[in-house]
């Protein structure tokens, strides 16, 4: 009763605090977790600017369903070819397990942006007695009970690609907040700390959106010379982010310098200052296999700043921690970092596949090395020993079916 107190409070307190930058900047009150100082130095560093995040592990003597496992998976949206290409690759990987009769069967669920739906969704998984949910979460606390549920039901909860606060999930993230942050650096070095921006964020209630906003923001506050002259959100969707980038531009004459976004969206960007009549601004977010088929055909005029965030490794560093949660290594802390690979203008070649072309839009690149390779990972965990049947070598072509 005592540690569940601790962990509650602890959540608690992190709720209050935004779960992200104090207002100083730095971590909060809250004592970090001893486990973190077992942690080597390039871990610790992931850290950097959200210590306050961190909660201990409510893992330490949970006991494990047998296989064969049952795997469910519930997603918040499905509404972009990012999140599906995600969906696929985990697919893929647990039916690696399903061949070896280690997993019993796969089940998905998506609520379509509707929380209120996911946390039934998931109450739905708990009654079907599934040996773990993984999860895109749709808000980082309104799920928060469904989780200690699942967590007494004997199911272990993980989150992929946006933490929640619940001390009884364990979340499998990258540091967003030094994410929008580095974004909008490169925004700032890249017109010399002065023009007009315009943010297109993602999805509006997305534990994501918040923190790269706080990383934005922080940096867009160190250069007095840049102006964000508009906030919209454009979902990661190239559909809504073209059609707000245009309602943007129709309604505001001045001069646009730059976009930050996160998502992979920079060809419908560019395609939309094009329509608009515009010059092409730069444009930061995460690479993708129809940008850099426009940087192809478009090489003095495609100008980008940001990093790789996958959904093939997201995908696979979801599943790995999964595997590794379902055999009892022991998670050392509730979120494991992955950093973000960087994608600079200079190397965009070594991104590039020849089945990339500008409409190339559910074609995503594979990083040239594993972020999160299992030297690393294995300072995550108590008990650490690789995941059986997973090799990055073995990632899917993205051209291979195109």
């Amino acid at each position: 009763m005592r540690r569940k107190v601790e962990l509650v409070a602890r959540a608690a307190a992190l709720v209050l605090a935004g779960g992200f930058l104090t207002a100083a900047g730095s971590a909060s009150a809250a004592e970090t977790p001893a486990a973190f100082n077992t942690l080597p130095p390039e871990i610790k560093a992931l850290y950097v600017g959200v210590e306050d995040t961190i909660q201990p592990t409510a893992f330490d003597n949970f006991a494990m369903p047998p296989k064969p496992w049952k795997w469910c998976h519930s997603e918040s949206y499905q509404g972009n070819p990012w999140r599906v290409s995600v969906t696929n690759e985990l697919k893929r990987l647990v039916g690696l397990y399903q061949e070896k009769g280690w997993v019993s069967g796969f089940e998905m669920s998506d609520s379509n942006g509707d929380t209120s739906q996911q946390i039934a969704q998931i109450r739905a998984f708990i009654d079907k007695k599934c040996s773990i949910i993984t999860s895109f979460a749709g808000s980082s606390t309104a799920l928060n009970e469904v989780i200690e549920a699942a967590h007494k039901a004997g199911i272990p909860f993980v989150t992929g690609a946006g933490a929640v606060t619940s001390p009884y999930a364990v979340n499998v993230d990258s540091n967003y907040v030094k994410f929008g942050y580095d974004l909008a650096k490169g925004i700032v070095d890249g017109l010399g700390g002065k023009g007009n921006v315009l943010r297109v964020e993602g999805i509006a209630g997305s534990p994501l959106v918040a923190q790269q906003r706080a990383g934005a923001d922080k940096a867009f506050a160190e250069a007095p010379g840049i102006k964000v002259v508009r906030d919209v959100n454009g979902n990661w969707s190239p559909n809504v982010t073209k059609t707000v980038v245009l309602q943007v531009l129709a309604t505001n004459p001045q001069p646009i310098d730059a976009v930050w976004t996160s998502g992979s969206e920079a060809r419908i960007v560019d395609e939309a200052f094009e329509q608009a009549g515009r010059p092409v601004p730069l444009v930061s977010g995460s690479i993708s296999g129809d940008a850099l088929g426009y940087w192809r055909e478009n090489p003095d005029k495609f100008k980008f700043t940001g990093g790789a965030l996958m959904p093939s490794w997201t995908a696979q560093t979801l599943f790995r921690v999964g595997v590794r949660v379902l055999e009892g290594q022991q998670p050392k802390l509730n979120i494991i970092m992955v950093p973000v690979p960087e994608v600079k203008q200079a190397e965009l070649d070594k991104w590039y596949a020849s089945c990339m072309t500008k409409d190339s839009v559910s074609v995503f690149p594979v990083a040239p090395q594993d972020p999160l390779p299992d030297s690393m990972m294995d300072a995550y965990f108590v008990k650490p020993a690789p995941v059986a049947l997973f090799d990055y070598s073995q990632t899917p072509d993205p051209c291979a079916a195109k």
